[in-house]
């Protein structure tokens, strides 16, 4: 007899039928990976100037070529890899910690609901990259202040998708066996409902990572976000507005940055969805 395979082997075989899925992570990785080693596979310092090769179309010595105080755009957009992955990541964990809070005391404590929905509803009210600008006009424009706007900006996202999962989980059998015991509210949240709720969680997450990028990179460009002195693609991009007509080669990395990392997650989100929902396993 064949030992059965684990859900994880289960879930990486079904990911891995699909070869966008997969060139999509191999993108991934190669991003993550060049953002890390950053400091050594970069060839020159990211604030390194050298004015007298300014504005240099790509050659040997600059493969994307330099921007208007003689910075290396390759190295400049190594090191905005690792600014933007790194704001990526800690929007998804804030919006994850403060969403499944949200949606947890919802879903399960139906006196909440209300109260609670309807202040995320007043969230969803307005479009994303206008809430995050009003957030940061009373915040001020910093790293922290943007992971911190952008978290609340998609905790709302994050909370109703754990509402309606923990709607559909309190109903079911081992919930009411939970509460027949005597089991506590927040042991039956914590215990029981919240380590089923994982895979709605990744699948969102990757999502959010997505739009966190391109939010974080929108701000940016609008002068709302991290300080320019700070590489990151949106800053780069800002930068390179008034030399696109004589430069274009200083927008196409960054421009080229996002849209490969914001694809490709949003590729392995859906591929994540399909792989996790029992009634599409049937077809993959």
């Amino acid at each position: 007899m064949t030992k059965p395979r684990s859900p994880g082997a289960l879930l990486i075989a079904r990911l891995l039928r699909r070869r966008i899925v997969v060139a999509s992570l191999a993108v991934i990785a190669l991003i993550v990976g060049a953002a890390i080693l950053a400091p050594w596979v970069a060839p020159y310092g990211p604030t390194k100037m050298d004015i007298v090769h300014r504005l240099k179309p790509p050659v040997s010595l600059h493969w994307f070529g330099t921007d208007d105080f003689g910075r290396d755009v390759l190295t400049r957009t190594l090191y905005g890899a690792r600014v933007s992955l790194s704001v990526g990541l800690m929007v998804v964990v804030l919006a994850s910690l403060l969403g499944t809070a949200l949606g947890l005391f919802a879903g399960y404590i139906r006196k909440l609901d209300a109260a609670l929905m309807r202040f995320t509803d007043a969230l969803m009210a307005f479009p994303d990259i206008l809430l995050a600008i009003a957030l940061l006009a009373g915040l001020g424009p910093s790293l922290f202040n943007v992971v911190l706007a952008l978290g609340i900006v998609y905790t709302p996202r994050v909370a109703r998708v754990v509402r309606g999962a923990t709607l559909v989980l309190r109903e079911l059998q081992f919930v009411e066996a939970a509460e027949a015991l005597g089991a506590s509210d927040a042991r039956i949240m914590l215990v029981h409902l919240l380590p089923n709720l994982v895979s709605p969680l990744i699948v969102q997450g990757t999502f959010i990572f997505a739009y966190a990028i391109l939010t974080e990179a929108a701000l940016s460009f609008l002068g709302a976000g991290v300080p320019p002195t700070t590489p990151t693609w949106g800053n780069m991009i800002a930068g390179s507005q008034q030399y696109m007509n004589q430069a274009d080669w200083l927008i196409m990395a960054p421009g080229l940055a996002i849209v490969l990392t914001v694809l490709s997650l949003q590729i392995v989100g859906d591929g994540l969805r399909d792989a996790l929902d029992p009634k599409l396993q049937r077809l993959m």
